[in-house]
């Protein structure tokens, strides 16, 4: 495992090589200290250019890359509005299409008000917004959602600027979690919906959804929804807070040049159609898979082993955009770029909810921020049963597992027994 996520400090991102051009060109407009924060944010958007493309998960199921959702979150004046502008410009072509929708809408609403209650009025214009603004009401977004499916299974991103919005959007705080998973699952909305022409339907929710936030307000918004999947399903990007340098964060600029390379790369998404497998990501996902659970034995932690479950499938989700802006050819920079997607997700919210998790207070101390602790890294090479529920204990973990975490690492191979002494010695290979 390359990551520690019990650092305070956030996971250090691989070098953006051979296969990564596009996620460089959209940083090279944003100030240097986000570059780590936005990158788990660019595959929302990005995903959503891409409709009729399905890609086979290692379990031999296909998925869309919808239904991908991130998190940004990071102190008031953080810098988090220059993910706003990346959206516009990545969005430049969604919002030239929902500004024609616009006006046939605009302009059947004229009609209808022209007619007399006794004349027949005229039918309502099939449109669709791909771009739908943040304040979208419940009715608004589901009717696009319908709106959506009849036009080829088209993929509506939404870029919500404070958590908060959620409520508006999904009927009602206590619709959010709900609605979140149906739109990672992609799931259909779970309620037949009446629109103004007497048209019934429960679409497919085909959504990508980024939001932004702060800690302080992220701990609030997603504390009752820790232990039900909402939070498995959201990739979150957290930025520290650093030190004041008196610098101002210098962005770049969006200009043609900038919008000719980065049209070149969203012609590829849009052309994409079919089904695929991608052999080399499927196979690193598998090894991530194996990682994660080495990490939940090597910790004794199930709860992040749960949570792991998912970050690995949005990333691979992550991984199959960067396939097809890469004109579908895989490389060792994008393998490493996914792997650090995980990492961070994982980190991200053992910084901001490991406390929450744990059923302690509401605001979180040093020692409670941190992910979960390798106790086998906390023993001596050579070490006996007792230490270890010595360990376990100082931990606030109960002794008796110790038989049972010491039969898993035997079966992982991380120790083995001393014949002369009967003590528990660490292998080479874990060593190594």
């Amino acid at each position: 495992m390359k990551y520690d996520i019990s650092s305070k400090s956030a996971p250090a991102m691989p070098t953006l090589g051979t296969g990564t051009k596009c996620i460089k060109l959209l940083l090279s407009q944003v100030s240097k200290d986000m570059h780590e924060p936005l990158v788990p944010m660019l595959f929302p958007v990005l995903g959503a250019q891409m409709s009729g493309a399905e890609f086979q998960y290692p379990d031999l199921t296909w998925k869309e890359p919808c239904g991908m959702m991130a998190n940004l979150v990071a102190e008031s004046g953080g810098n988090k509005g220059q993910l706003a502008n990346l959206v516009e410009a990545i969005c430049r072509n969604f919002s030239q299409h929902d500004d024609l929708e616009l006006q046939k809408l605009v302009c059947w609403q004229r009609q209808v008000k022209t007619k007399s209650a006794n004349k027949e009025k005229p039918e309502r214009p099939d449109v669709v917004f791909l771009f739908p603004p943040a304040n979208v009401t419940n009715a608004a977004f589901l009717q696009n959602a319908m709106a959506c499916e009849a036009q080829g299974n088209r993929t509506q991103y939404i870029n919500l600027p404070e958590v908060e919005m959620a409520d508006n959007m999904c009927g009602g705080p206590r619709q959010i979690s709900q609605m979140f998973r149906n739109i990672y699952d992609r799931q259909r909305a779970g309620a037949l919906r009446a629109t103004a022409d007497g048209v019934t339907g429960n679409p497919v929710l085909r959504v990508n959804l980024t939001i932004s936030s702060t800690p302080y307000v992220t701990r609030k918004f997603y504390k009752y929804d820790l232990f039900n999947g909402t939070l498995g399903r959201m990739v979150f990007s957290f930025k520290e807070r650093t030190q004041p340098d008196g610098k101002i964060p210098r962005q770049g600029k969006y200009d043609e040049a900038f919008y000719a390379k980065l049209d070149e790369y969203l012609v590829r998404l849009e052309a994409c159609k079919g089904r695929f497998i991608i052999t080399p990501l499927n196979r690193l996902i598998d090894r991530l898979a194996e990682d994660m659970a080495t990490l939940a034995d090597l910790a004794d932690d199930t709860l992040m082993w749960d949570m792991s479950k998912r970050a690995i499938v949005s990333a691979w989700k992550a991984g199959c955009v960067m396939w097809v802006l890469n004109n579908q050819i895989w490389t060792r920079s994008m393998s490493e770029l996914v792997e650090w997607l995980v990492y961070h997700d994982l980190w991200s919210k053992t910084q901001l909810f490991s406390d929450l998790l744990a059923e302690e207070a509401d605001a979180p101390s040093e020692k409670q921020r941190r992910g979960p602790k390798n106790l086998l890294e906390s023993l001596p090479g050579t070490f006996n049963k007792t230490q270890l529920e010595a360990l376990r204990t100082s931990l606030g973990k109960d002794a008796e597992g110790a038989g049972a975490q010491l039969r898993k690492w035997l079966y992982r191979g991380f120790i083995e027994v001393d014949k002369s002494t009967g003590w528990f010695v660490k292998t080479p290979e874990y060593l190594n």
